[in-house]
């Protein structure tokens, strides 16, 4: 791959495009255009935006991310976690002060860009295994929460309430719904749910082919839209029920500007930008590499910083909300048969037609149809009973993903992350500092060795074979010394000590200084330290220090068998 075509990652597959690509792209970018309308509305209101912003974002930004994209599939628009990580930040007291909550959007999507491509011009595509999938998963059920919580009011036609915390409060409050606005959210859940596994699984028995049995059943958020549409127009639900509807949505698109540059919001917006950013590229890769991995393709994290970056000013520049993947998107563009990243260029397109000649369409869509929209594609991604699995796997990873989840609810988006990235640093550091070692024995009649714990091995009296199993460092040398001084009191006649070094790949220099003053306090008890299957890069940093030397009459053995040749 040259240069230009790493850079440049459409160059690549343009050359060997086809007719049949062709096809494909254009089934796939049709289907993957009628989720974008309604999604691209909704999560704009689900940030506190005008839904123009959302739309804005479903058609430059993913233009850009198919010029310098690496995934063939990914479909980069406004997604439901970026959406609420941006209405968490522009409810911030200090933000909401400064008034114009557009303007602070184009300042996050503009930042979020350019921390991405800070990032990939520093190298830092690798940061996307700094965030364990415990506390992204931790992190996307918290924040689905709140989603669920800020849609459900929407869906049954709740005012917010004006009075103080009390029973009372909230039953009148809870007793204010909308009737006409609940039933058509019920409605419109009943439509989405039918759309989805069932006629899915019905029109699969009935032998329909694949992409088209998705594209049908992808047709049920835009049916939907449609349907309740038609029901506030015809019988004036929005003028004499009462029933929220989107509003005005100028048609064209806004004039390309950076007037939000100067502006004092960029410095109090950085921190959500950054924590916006992270989590969308992160959450990017991850579904780009779940496609990538089904073809046999390959992710360039470091390039998908640049992608990424990339539309994110764009969307800036063209007046939309941060982006980022999206899931249910990018599964339809993949199911549907999306070849190349032609398919989104295509749907961008539609989109672009949409905005330009139906905006006066999109006026009286019932936002309770749109929370009901947002609800189906939320709920898959609490994930609850993933902490009961967790639990009985690894108690230290559930622990980090339900404090994340906690996190999230109780003290916001940006410092439930940031909890449950300490957490998870602390559980490996915690791990690191009490390494797995095993007293091991030979099994009789062979060269292996097994801990004696959970095998029948032959041992030796005067011998004392540790296999130590973790790198050596300054976390976790106290503990090897205390394991050795207790292996050592309940075994008194041990003169010789064999360190198994099969599963350390790094002694650092703390560790060094303590492994050379346990050496000489073995020695002073005439007990002699030996080493055995060291790997070359340790041997090799031993090499050009003293330890060899002071080890002696210790030895460094190839293999453990070697040492107990000798010694036993």
């Amino acid at each position: 791959m040259s240069r230009f075509t790493a850079f440049l990652p459409i160059a690549g597959w343009l050359k060997t495009y086809s007719r049949q690509d062709v096809n494909s792209d254009l089934f796939a970018g049709i289907i993957t255009a009628i989720l974008l309308i309604p999604q691209g509305i909704a999560y704009a209101i689900l940030a506190g935006l005008p839904p123009q912003l959302g739309l804005y974002a479903s058609i430059l930004p993913p233009i850009l991310y198919a010029l310098f994209g690496t995934s063939r599939t990914l479909s980069v628009g406004p997604v439901s976690i970026a959406a609420i990580m941006i209405a968490s930040a522009l409810n911030a007291p200090e933000i909401s002060a400064l008034g114009n909550p557009v303007q602070s959007a184009l300042i996050l999507s503009a930042e979020s860009g350019l921390i991405m491509l800070l990032m990939a011009l520093l190298g830092m595509g690798s940061l996307v295994n700094f965030i364990s999938h415990p506390v992204l998963t931790g992190f996307t059920s918290g924040a689905s929460l709140l989603i669920v919580g800020s849609q459900l009011p929407q869906l049954a036609g709740l005012k917010s309430p004006a009075c103080g915390f009390h029973f009372a409060c909230y039953r009148d409050y809870l007793l204010g719904y909308n009737s006409a606005a609940l039933i058509i959210g019920v409605a419109a859940l009943i439509v989405l749910t039918v759309f989805g596994k069932p006629l899915t699984t019905l029109l699969k028995k009935l032998g329909v082919k694949l992409s088209l049995a998705t594209a049908i059943s992808k047709c049920g958020p835009l049916l939907t839209v449609l349907l309740t549409t038609v029901a506030v127009n015809y019988f004036d639900l929005s003028g004499q029920n009462k029933v929220a509807v989107v509003g005005r949505v100028p048609a064209g698109f806004p004039a390309l500007t950076l007037d939000f540059i100067a502006l004092e919001k960029w410095r109090l917006l950085l921190p959500s930008a950054a924590f916006i950013a992270l989590i969308a590229y992160v959450e990017s890769v991850a579904i780009a590499k779940v496609t990538a991995n089904l073809r046999g393709e390959k992710i360039i994290p470091n390039q998908e910083l640049i992608a990424l970056g990339a539309a994110n000013l764009a969307t800036a520049i063209s007046g939309g909300m941060p982006v980022a993947g999206g899931f249910s998107r990018t599964m339809v563009n993949f199911t549907a048969g999306a070849r190349t990243q032609m398919a989104m260029i295509i749907a961008a397109a539609i989109l672009a037609l949409a905005v330009i000649f139906f905006s006066p369409w999109f006026e009286n869509i019932p936002k309770t149809a749109l929370a009901a929209i947002i609800l189906v594609a939320i709920i898959p991604l609490i994930r609850l009973k993933n902490i009961l699995h967790l639990w009985c796997y690894d108690r230290g990873d559930c622990t980090a993903e339900t404090v994340t989840l906690l996190g999230v609810l109780i003290l916001g988006i940006e410092k439930g992350i940031a909890l449950g990235i300490i957490l998870t640093l602390v559980n490996q550091l915690r791990k690191i500092s009490r390494p797995h070692i095993a007293v091991v024995g030979r099994i009789t009649d062979t060269a292996h060795y097994r801990n004696a714990k959970r095998h029948s091995v032959e041992t030796w009296h005067h011998l004392l074979l540790l296999r130590i199993d973790e790198s050596i460092n300054f976390a976790n040398i106290d503990y090897i010394e205390g394991f050795v001084a207790s292996e050592l009191i309940l075994q008194p006649e041990v003169k010789h000590i064999i360190l198994i070094f099969t599963s350390v790949s790094d002694v650092d220099t703390t560790a060094l200084e303590a492994l050379e003053s346990l050496n000489h306090d073995l020695q002073a008890s005439r007990i002699t330290l030996h080493l055995s299957e060291v790997k070359g890069p340790v041997l090799d940093k031993l090499e050009r220090t003293d330890f060899l030397k002071q080890l002696k009459p210790g030895k460094v053995f190839f293999h453990t068998e070697d040492a107990v040749r000798e010694l036993a």
